[in-house]
């Protein structure tokens, strides 16, 4: 691919981002701890760091640690589906019961009757992996949905955070393909991953996209390696306080949930930046075709409008939205904004988020994507949202045109 700039000023960019950072530690309502980065086709053009993994600790953070990446994990996971994709091995508009055959069993939730009972009839169809990969598969998640955090409190039903199988069998909210919904359908996606390589996704992760990146700090298992450098969770208070939550998944899970079960470093989350800016190659070996990189980052999603976050549970995430009142559609891995972002990213750029307020974009066009790794709780946390912004507005603002 070519770019239409012709490169960035690093030294304008450093002290834009180093300011930005501090800025976020220093907040009427700060974060604790933030990691930074920014990445060309080549490697790193910023790494920072501003605050501490914990906010009454003496502990620094640094570029090194280690973060819980929920969210981000999805395009992991759809990348090792697209994997299967090129061998023939997997079919995206076949029911995904052919690979994993529970989800063939799971019904439509209509509501609820008088005495509290889920209301339940059968799908019109079954869920294609193609529909989990673009959240049209009929999944939401309890934080962003009435219906699930209803199941969640009155039902029992297992949140997602446990890692188990029984947080997978939730009912549809809706039949396949009939609207974009976020939820668990990348969950499902790391099954049919499973059931076709006949292992753990993290196996697979490790074999197929980790070693030819030169990954060597993401897994699903909190490894003792990784404590000694965890930035620890925090939940916001009505004050703009910060309090510790000793959070951490369980280890080792149930079930690699393909939707958010990573550990792992902001610098190697790049290396995975980096092969979508480089047309499928790593460091160490090619982890995707060209061809099914360019196929992947088109639309996917058709005239479908991809909407608002509601915040449900309100300890877990605010309303959220990207770029509100522009359009954006979905890819298979990643969201695409269909209009130039008032940061400067492009139109036709990928992008997205994990729960604890981690977002990243990848533009294409130009050559650069960038990470912004916080762990606060709930989702859109008004600093570390606004405060990302302006760090992706400054690459934008360092180019060469």
């Amino acid at each position: 691919m070519t770019s239409s700039v012709t490169g960035v000023d690093r030294g304008v960019l450093k002290r834009s981002d180093d300011a930005i950072l501090k800025s976020a530690v220093d907040a009427d309502m700060p974060v604790a701890g933030v990691v930074a980065m920014v990445t060309d086709r080549n490697g790193n053009i910023y790494e920072g760091a501003a605050g501490k993994r914990r906010i009454d600790g003496d502990a620094a953070i640094t570029t090194n640690d280690v973060f819980a990446l929920f969210s981000t994990t999805k395009a992991i996971t759809a990348t090792a589906a697209l994997q299967l994709v090129e061998e023939g091995a997997l079919d995206l508009d076949a029911p995904a019961s052919e690979y994993a055959p529970e989800i063939g069993e799971l019904q439509v939730i209509e509501g609820f009757g008088d005495d509290g009972a889920p209301q339940l009839r059968a799908p019109r169809s079954i869920p294609t992996t193609r529909q989990l990969l673009t959240h049209t598969g009929g999944f939401g998640y309890d934080f962003f949905d009435e219906v699930y955090s209803r199941l969640a409190d009155e039902q029992g039903q297992p949140s997602v955070i446990t890692a188990t199988k029984a947080a997978l069998t939730t009912p549809l909210l809706f039949d396949p393909g009939e609207r974009w919904q976020y939820g668990t359908n990348l969950d499902w996606v790391g099954q049919v991953v499973e059931r076709l390589r006949g292992k753990r996704l993290g196996e697979v992760f490790e074999e197929r996209i980790f070693q030819p990146l030169g990954i060597q700090n993401m897994s699903f298992v909190l490894r003792e390696d990784f404590r000694s450098r965890l930035a620890e969770m925090h939940a916001r208070n009505a004050d703009g306080t910060l309090t510790p939550m000793d959070f951490e998944l369980p280890t080792p899970p149930e079930v690699d949930f393909g939707g958010h079960g990573l550990y792992g470093t902001v610098g190697d989350y790049m290396r995975f930046i980096r092969m979508w800016l480089n047309d499928g190659a790593g460091e160490h070996g090619r982890v995707l075709k060209q061809e099914t990189v360019e196929m992947a980052v088109q639309n996917h999603l058709g005239d479908l409008p991809v909407t608002m976050l509601p915040g449900v549970i309100p300890s877990l995430s605010n309303d959220a939205e990207f770029f509100p009142g522009q359009s954006k559609s979905w890819s298979l891995p990643f969201m695409i904004n269909n209009e130039e972002a008032p940061t400067g990213r492009p139109a036709g750029a990928l992008g997205w988020a994990g729960l604890a307020n981690l977002f990243y974009w990848i533009d294409r066009e130009n050559g650069y994507g960038g990470f912004w790794a916080t762990q606060i709780l709930p989702f859109g946390d008004p600093t570390s949202f606004t405060k990302y912004m302006d760090f992706e507005t400054a690459l934008y603002r360092s180019l060469d045109h």
